[in-house]
């Protein structure tokens, strides 16, 4: 296993949108799955939820990490790891930020999987039938990052 480049880390950011989020509730740690997209202008990823355990804990406690993995074989993977701040966005900011999220999601499936997106607007919508959605963002303080190949 070898370490990569801040700028091989933040590539590995940029061409995914799954990926894990890591935050501290009641003084346990949560890992969970997030999907998420990477705003390179302003070095942060955005994503969205609604009211529930994450939210109450990242508002108590707003240093997270994340971690995306691009794995081919159990021998051949990158990942990279962020340590950052959350942020809880609204109004206009949270309106247009989720507006990018969803156009860079669909700009990475149709760039890597060659797919015309529908979904989108099916797993957007799940979050509006629960209430409005929380659109927050990860400022990002540090990117690191592993590669394994055989």
């Amino acid at each position: 296993m070898t370490d990569i480049s801040v700028s091989e880390s933040t590539s590995i950011l940029r061409e995914n949108y799954n990926g894990h989020l890591a935050y501290i509730a009641d003084g346990k740690p949560y890992v969970i799955p997030i999907t998420y997209f990477f705003d390179a202008e302003d070095n942060s990823i955005i994503s969205y939820t609604a009211e529930g355990h994450k939210i109450d804990a990242m508002r108590k406690n707003n240093f997270v990490s994340v971690v995306v993995e691009q794995i081919q074989s159990m021998v051949n993977w990158e990942s990279a790891l962020l340590h950052g701040t959350f942020e809880e966005l609204e109004g206009s900011t949270a309106k247009q930020k989720l507006h990018q999220f969803t156009e860079g999601i669909k700009a990475i499936i149709r760039r890597n999987e060659h797919k015309n997106i529908e979904f989108i607007n099916e797993f957007s919508s799940k979050s509006y039938s629960r209430g409005n959605p929380i659109v927050y963002k990860i400022n990002i303080e540090k990117v690191t990052g592993k590669r394994r190949e055989t």
